[in-house]
């Protein structure tokens, strides 16, 4: 019998993006279980908490594709920690350009190193739709009253115009 592949998707999601979203479907196909772990780290000021990021990750990939079965929860301390306590084998990062492989591989190293269980990381790359997106740019158009249709899903962007109303 195979054993069931688990993976572990560590993120702030401050809010979760149209890129965020790309990458759990496609990961979806890849895993029986992917788990979406919001970061939760209390020297870093957050837009959302994490109970609404997490609500936030369910409402927005409850519609997805993919055949997967998706876990959500929030953790703090060391991703690699939190993923062998999950019993994952794998951590999953999205990469949207060279800027993005620069910083995440050696911390995919570091992580390979300080797991207890040899924890591998796979790298998704962003397409071409969605290469452009980060979480902080979407505060920022938000927080300026702009267009964010693009960038989040409906739901994800009314949550937005509430925490910057006009």
């Amino acid at each position: 019998m195979r054993e069931e592949s688990r993976a572990v998707y560590p993120g702030s999601f401050d809010p979760v993006t149209r890129g965020h979203l790309e990458v759990i479907e496609r990961a979806r196909e890849l895993f029986d279980v992917l788990h979406i772990a919001v970061a939760s780290n209390p020297d870093k000021s957050c837009l959302f908490t994490s109970e609404e990021r997490l609500e936030l990750l369910r409402s927005e990939t409850a519609d997805l594709g993919g055949s997967g079965v998706l876990e959500f929860s929030a953790f703090e301390g060391l991703t690699a920690s939190f993923a062998s306590e999950l019993g994952a084998r794998w951590i999953l990062r999205g990469l949207r350009s060279a800027a993005d492989t620069a910083y995440e591989l050696p911390m995919a190293l570091s992580n390979r190193r300080c797991a207890q269980s040899g924890i591998d990381t796979v790298f998704l790359p962003a397409g071409a739709e969605t290469s452009f997106i980060s979480s902080s740019l979407v505060r920022e158009i938000a927080a300026g009253g702009g267009r964010l249709e693009a960038f989040v899903t409906p739901r994800v962007e009314e949550a937005l115009r509430g925490k910057f109303p006009s």
